[in-house]
């Protein structure tokens, strides 16, 4: 972290800004503009960067100036300036402070992204759920509806994942004869679902 350096808008403490100072604690609003005026550029130049861009979202370095204002004018009746930096000093210690806050934050939530446009949820949507149902609920009544040898070879292979080897030693049969039994009765399916 780089020394303070000092600027010569924020470290003079003279005789007026004592007087404003002192005018401002008893709510004199053209006081405490005139100090604003005269403090404000130079902390915002002292504070120019000290933000790092990663920590930057919505607010940025003049963001955190501006509400350090704030709050030191909210307790400006607690505000006992000695010395001719003593006012600079609290300006830019509450600027760091609120730097500090942002750190924190950031390391809460962690820094802001942004989504890609082709980001896709990998879940089905509601249109596809809905289809698939429906589908499903005719696959079922059509299956319904074949004989049971039918209906064996189809949930066989294509529920229980049963080769042609496997279905031919389900059905007593050769390799190549459960394949046709299967394409016949696959067959048979599609018809029934086309109808239903």
């Amino acid at each position: 972290m780089r020394p303070p350096t000092p600027s010569p808008a924020l470290d003079r403490l003279d005789s007026t800004s004592r007087s404003l100072l002192a005018r401002a604690r008893h709510g004199d609003s053209n006081a405490l503009s005139e100090l604003v005026r005269r403090h404000l550029p130079g902390l915002r130049r002292w504070a120019h960067g000290r933000l790092p861009r990663w920590a930057r979202s919505i607010a940025d370095t003049t963001d955190l100036v501006h509400d350090a204002w704030l709050r030191t004018i909210g307790r400006i009746d607690a505000l006992e300036p000695r010395g001719q930096h003593a006012l600079a000093a609290y300006l830019r210690e509450a600027v760091r402070n609120r730097i500090r806050d942002e750190h924190r934050r950031i390391a809460r939530r962690g820094t802001a992204q942004m989504l890609p446009e082709t980001l896709a949820d990998a879940a089905p949507s509601p249109h596809e759920r809905a289809v698939y149902a429906q589908l499903e609920a005719r696959y079922r009544a059509a299956l319904d509806d074949l004989s049971p040898s039918d209906r064996e070879l189809i949930v066989a292979h294509v529920e229980l994942d049963y080769t042609h080897e496997q279905l031919a030693c389900m059905t007593g049969r050769s390799r190549n004869a459960a394949r046709v039994a299967l394409q016949r009765a696959v067959g048979r399916l599609a018809d029934r679902m086309r109808e239903g």
